[in-house]
Protein backbone atom coordinates (compact mmCIF):
# COMPACT_ATOMS: atom_id res chain seq x y z
CA UNK A 1 0.00 0.00 0.00
CA UNK A 2 1.21 3.27 -0.95
CA UNK A 3 2.03 6.34 1.73
CA UNK A 4 0.13 8.96 2.20
CA UNK A 5 2.85 10.91 0.96
CA UNK A 6 3.51 8.88 -2.18
CA UNK A 7 -0.92 9.28 -3.03
CA UNK A 8 -0.21 13.01 -2.57
CA UNK A 9 2.84 13.46 -4.76
CA UNK A 10 1.29 11.37 -7.33
CA UNK A 11 -1.96 13.16 -7.68
CA UNK A 12 -0.17 16.29 -7.59
CA UNK A 13 1.81 14.94 -10.76
CA UNK A 14 -1.75 13.96 -12.36
CA UNK A 15 -2.82 17.75 -11.89
CA UNK A 16 0.70 19.19 -13.17
CA UNK A 17 -0.07 16.61 -16.45
CA UNK A 18 -3.59 17.96 -16.34
CA UNK A 19 -2.19 21.74 -16.27
CA UNK A 20 0.18 21.55 -18.81
CA UNK A 21 -2.70 19.34 -21.46
CA UNK A 22 -4.70 22.25 -21.04
CA UNK A 23 -2.18 24.79 -21.56
CA UNK A 24 -1.20 22.76 -24.48
CA UNK A 25 -4.56 22.85 -26.27
CA UNK A 26 -5.51 25.79 -25.30
CA UNK A 27 -2.19 26.91 -27.43
CA UNK A 28 -3.11 25.05 -30.13
CA UNK A 29 -6.28 26.45 -30.33
CA UNK A 30 -5.12 30.29 -29.95
CA UNK A 31 -2.13 29.71 -33.01
CA UNK A 32 -4.90 28.44 -35.01
CA UNK A 33 -6.98 31.68 -34.21
CA UNK A 34 -3.96 33.76 -35.25
CA UNK A 35 -3.52 32.05 -38.41
CA UNK A 36 -6.82 32.33 -39.27
CA UNK A 37 -7.23 36.03 -38.52
CA UNK A 38 -4.10 36.15 -40.65
CA UNK A 39 -5.48 34.12 -43.62
CA UNK A 40 -8.68 36.59 -43.54
CA UNK A 41 -6.71 39.94 -42.97
CA UNK A 42 -4.72 39.00 -46.19
CA UNK A 43 -7.64 37.55 -47.96
CA UNK A 44 -9.86 40.58 -47.59
CA UNK A 45 -6.79 42.72 -49.37
CA UNK A 46 -7.25 42.51 -53.10
CA UNK A 47 -4.47 41.00 -55.10
CA UNK A 48 -1.57 42.87 -56.17
CA UNK A 49 0.88 42.98 -58.65
CA UNK A 50 3.92 45.22 -59.22
CA UNK A 51 4.93 45.92 -62.92
CA UNK A 52 8.12 47.40 -63.96
CA UNK A 53 9.13 48.22 -67.17
CA UNK A 54 12.96 48.62 -67.25
CA UNK A 55 12.80 50.62 -70.35
CA UNK A 56 10.24 52.98 -68.93
CA UNK A 57 12.32 52.98 -65.28
CA UNK A 58 8.89 53.04 -63.43
CA UNK A 59 7.27 51.08 -61.84
CA UNK A 60 3.28 50.89 -61.53
CA UNK A 61 0.71 48.88 -58.23
CA UNK A 62 -1.66 47.13 -60.23
CA UNK A 63 -4.92 45.42 -58.74
CA UNK A 64 -7.23 43.09 -61.69
CA UNK A 65 -6.86 45.90 -64.85
CA UNK A 66 -6.57 48.99 -62.31
CA UNK A 67 -3.56 51.26 -62.27
CA UNK A 68 -3.70 51.98 -57.97
CA UNK A 69 -0.44 54.14 -58.77
CA UNK A 70 2.87 54.55 -61.02
CA UNK A 71 6.05 55.39 -59.26
CA UNK A 72 9.61 56.60 -60.68
CA UNK A 73 12.78 54.50 -60.31
CA UNK A 74 16.18 53.91 -61.13
CA UNK A 75 17.19 50.38 -62.81
CA UNK A 76 20.28 48.58 -63.59
CA UNK A 77 23.28 49.94 -65.24
CA UNK A 78 24.27 49.20 -68.39
CA UNK A 79 27.25 47.18 -66.68
CA UNK A 80 24.69 45.42 -64.49
CA UNK A 81 20.96 45.59 -65.68
CA UNK A 82 17.91 44.69 -63.86
CA UNK A 83 17.06 41.16 -64.21
CA UNK A 84 13.68 40.35 -66.28
CA UNK A 85 11.32 37.93 -64.86
CA UNK A 86 8.11 37.03 -62.43
CA UNK A 87 9.16 36.94 -59.13
CA UNK A 88 8.23 37.67 -55.34
CA UNK A 89 8.06 39.39 -52.60
CA UNK A 90 9.81 37.25 -49.75
CA UNK A 91 10.64 40.08 -47.56
CA UNK A 92 9.55 43.68 -46.59
CA UNK A 93 12.25 45.31 -44.42
CA UNK A 94 11.75 48.79 -43.09
CA UNK A 95 14.85 50.57 -42.13
CA UNK A 96 17.21 48.10 -43.51
CA UNK A 97 20.89 46.90 -42.74
CA UNK A 98 23.19 47.41 -45.73
CA UNK A 99 25.49 43.85 -46.10
CA UNK A 100 28.28 44.21 -49.32
CA UNK A 101 32.00 42.61 -49.03
CA UNK A 102 33.62 43.32 -45.81
CA UNK A 103 31.21 46.20 -45.37
CA UNK A 104 28.17 47.02 -43.05
CA UNK A 105 26.26 50.16 -43.34
CA UNK A 106 23.57 50.65 -40.30
CA UNK A 107 19.96 52.00 -41.45
CA UNK A 108 20.66 56.06 -42.05
CA UNK A 109 21.54 58.33 -44.50
CA UNK A 110 24.13 57.05 -45.74
CA UNK A 111 22.65 53.62 -46.21
CA UNK A 112 22.05 53.31 -50.03
CA UNK A 113 18.92 51.26 -49.82
CA UNK A 114 17.27 53.78 -47.80
CA UNK A 115 14.49 53.48 -45.61
CA UNK A 116 12.68 49.96 -47.28
CA UNK A 117 13.40 46.97 -48.50
CA UNK A 118 11.42 44.68 -50.24
CA UNK A 119 13.17 41.80 -51.26
CA UNK A 120 12.22 39.29 -54.53
CA UNK A 121 12.57 35.62 -54.79
CA UNK A 122 15.61 36.29 -57.24
CA UNK A 123 18.37 36.15 -54.14
CA UNK A 124 20.44 39.44 -53.70
CA UNK A 125 17.81 41.74 -55.93
CA UNK A 126 14.46 43.92 -54.47
CA UNK A 127 12.73 47.18 -54.68
CA UNK A 128 14.60 49.73 -52.03
CA UNK A 129 14.88 53.22 -51.32
CA UNK A 130 17.69 55.63 -51.83
CA UNK A 131 20.56 58.15 -50.67
CA UNK A 132 20.63 58.98 -54.18
CA UNK A 133 17.38 60.35 -55.03
CA UNK A 134 18.84 62.22 -58.07
CA UNK A 135 19.42 58.38 -59.50
CA UNK A 136 15.91 58.14 -60.33
CA UNK A 137 14.79 58.27 -63.89
CA UNK A 138 18.22 56.73 -64.78
CA UNK A 139 20.11 53.38 -65.51
CA UNK A 140 22.13 53.81 -62.31
CA UNK A 141 21.63 50.89 -59.77
CA UNK A 142 23.88 47.76 -59.63
CA UNK A 143 20.24 45.78 -60.45
CA UNK A 144 18.05 46.69 -58.08
CA UNK A 145 14.42 48.87 -58.35
CA UNK A 146 15.57 52.24 -56.48
CA UNK A 147 12.89 54.42 -55.77
CA UNK A 148 12.27 57.77 -53.91
CA UNK A 149 11.75 57.07 -50.21
CA UNK A 150 8.79 58.67 -49.62
CA UNK A 151 7.64 56.80 -52.32
CA UNK A 152 8.97 53.30 -51.43
CA UNK A 153 7.45 53.92 -48.07
CA UNK A 154 4.20 54.43 -49.74
CA UNK A 155 4.53 51.12 -52.09
CA UNK A 156 5.75 49.40 -48.82
CA UNK A 157 2.24 49.58 -47.49
CA UNK A 158 0.65 49.18 -50.58
CA UNK A 159 2.36 45.67 -51.41
CA UNK A 160 2.96 42.31 -49.20
CA UNK A 161 5.16 39.45 -49.39
CA UNK A 162 4.02 36.85 -51.77
CA UNK A 163 2.66 39.74 -53.94
CA UNK A 164 3.92 39.05 -57.62
CA UNK A 165 6.95 41.26 -59.25
CA UNK A 166 7.10 41.38 -63.18
CA UNK A 167 10.57 43.28 -64.41
CA UNK A 168 10.37 43.63 -68.18
CA UNK A 169 12.85 44.97 -70.52
CA UNK A 170 10.69 45.33 -73.39
CA UNK A 171 7.40 47.24 -74.32
CA UNK A 172 4.04 44.69 -74.48
CA UNK A 173 0.91 45.81 -74.98
CA UNK A 174 0.64 45.78 -71.08
CA UNK A 175 3.60 48.21 -70.74
CA UNK A 176 2.22 50.10 -73.27
CA UNK A 177 -0.96 50.47 -71.43
CA UNK A 178 0.14 50.94 -68.10
CA UNK A 179 2.47 53.53 -69.01
CA UNK A 180 1.64 55.14 -72.15
CA UNK A 181 4.10 55.58 -75.10
CA UNK A 182 7.58 55.74 -74.79
CA UNK A 183 9.25 59.51 -75.34
CA UNK A 184 12.22 59.75 -77.86
CA UNK A 185 14.11 60.76 -74.53
CA UNK A 186 13.28 57.54 -72.49
CA UNK A 187 13.97 55.41 -75.72
CA UNK A 188 17.43 57.06 -75.91
CA UNK A 189 18.04 55.84 -72.08
CA UNK A 190 18.47 59.53 -70.58
CA UNK A 191 15.96 60.83 -68.25
CA UNK A 192 12.91 63.55 -70.13
CA UNK A 193 14.86 66.49 -69.22
CA UNK A 194 18.18 65.89 -68.70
Amino acid sequence: MLRFEDQIKDQFKDQIKDQFRGMAALTGVMLMAAAEALAQDNSSRPARRIVVSIADRKLAVVEGDRIVRIFETAVGAPKSPSPTGIYQIVNSIADPTWYTKGKIVPPGKCNPLGTRWLGLSRKGYGIHGTNRPASIGRNASHGCIRMRNREVEELFKMVAVGDQVELYDERTPEIARLFGAPSLVAAAGEPAGQ
